[in-house]
């Protein structure tokens, strides 16, 4: 499918199912056990309806806020997400230039496949490092002052993958980074003959950040290998103490951890629930925000993720309290569909949405959207 045929989110998931082999975009678009998680992301956002006004002469609206005392020219910013280069070899790159492209926040991911060093170089925009907790102390150290000297703004710390969820696409068509070529992924590739061609046309695919080329492995194994599982509140304080900078907590739905954050120090928290990847039957994140927005003061700004594929969406999480949203597989898929220009194209349909509903809204900025505007659907 030709990018310029794509006129929303979902055009781009069925161009990336197109060209993409089928083991990558099932990474990108599964979720766990049952999946019923990542369906209620979405359907989650029917339960709340749009109250407009008229005649408010509203026809150039302000799409801009802050986070984090930074200014950005929309109310998003994109999420990390691993391993890039496995969906178009360009990688990191594309997501990176797309946010500088609409003047917005880029989240890079630890197990990225573009380097740190690299993508902090890459644009002028500001850029936030997500970070795991590794069980080995030393290499946190190292990402978060390699992080630091390539200007990385903001620690964006993910705390909802102690071990990986049950995603079971991934087993079912043996998922690895990088990929283990056998007999399925040979008969699967014959039917994505681009991807395969950019794919074999590519340096070998790795986690860039790491010190070693990493062998095929599933990430289950990855994450139960690296990865510290142990690490609680206590030792939030050290990390922080470490970073010594602005911070943001990923992946809360919890009143009282939202409130937890807020005492050790985060300055934000994204409301998520690590797009429907991790636990399923876990709470949409924009069910949570309403509860969330009440325990914690106004300082502590909330980011929602998950679920994002339209204007309204957005400002339905503006609305109910958020100071932004967030979203990876909006772009994702743009990548997989057509590389830096489509990940370009996914950000640009949510933006020129979000201005084309807000005049629809009657709102003149972002910061005029509020309560008022969204009443949740009663039920019978």
């Amino acid at each position: 499918m030709n990018l310029k045929n794509c006129i929303n989110i979902e055009d781009l998931r069925e161009a990336a199912k197109s060209r993409a082999h089928k083991m990558v975009f099932d990474y990108i678009d599964g979720g766990a056990d049952d999946e019923k998680t990542l369906l209620k992301n979405k359907s989650a956002f029917d339960n709340y309806e749009l109250f407009y006004k008229v005649l408010s002469g509203v026809d150039s609206p302000d799409t801009s806020t802050t986070l984090l005392g930074e200014k950005i020219d929309v109310p998003f910013i994109l999420s990390p997400s691993a391993g890039n280069r496995l969906f178009h070899t360009v990688g990191e790159v594309g997501p990176a230039i797309a946010a500088e492209k609409v003047g917005t926040i880029y989240s890079l991911a630890t197990l990225s496949s573009v380097s740190i060093e690299e993508i902090g170089a890459l644009t002028k925009t500001p850029k936030w490092f997500q970070l795991y907790i590794w069980k080995d102390r030393g290499l946190v150290r190292e990402m978060l002052e390699r992080a630091k000297a390539a200007g990385f703004t903001a620690l964006f710390l993910t705390v909802d993958l102690p071990i990986a969820g049950n995603r079971e696409r991934d087993p079912r068509n043996g998922f690895t980074i990088p990929p283990k070529i056998g007999p399925k992924q040979i008969w699967e590739g014959i039917k994505a003959p681009r991807w395969v061609k950019d794919y074999l046309l590519s340096p070998q695919i790795t986690y860039a950040n790491l010190n070693n080329a990493t062998s095929a492995i599933s990430l289950n194994n990855f994450i139960k290998d690296q990865m510290d599982a142990s690490f609680n509140w206590a030792d939030v304080e050290w990390l922080l103490g470490e970073w010594n900078g602005p911070s943001i907590l990923k992946g809360v739905v919890r009143a009282d951890d939202a409130l937890q954050a807020e005492k050790v120090g985060f300055n934000a928290i994204s409301i998520s629930n690590h797009g429907g990847r991790q636990l399923d039957t876990s709470p949409a994140p924009i069910a949570c925000l309403p509860a969330i927005r009440n325990i914690v003061s106004d300082k502590t700004e909330l980011i929602v993720d998950g679920g994002i594929r339209r204007g309204t969406d957005v400002l339905k999480a503006l609305a109910m309290g958020a100071n932004a949203v967030s979203f990876a597989r909006p772009y994702l898929y743009g990548l997989a569909a057509g590389g830096k220009e489509g990940a370009i194209h996914a950000v640009e349909l949510i933006r020129d949405s979000i201005v084309r509903d807000m005049i629809l809204l009657g709102a003149q900025s972002v910061n005029d959207i509020d309560e008022s505007f969204v009443k949740t659907i009663s039920k019978v």
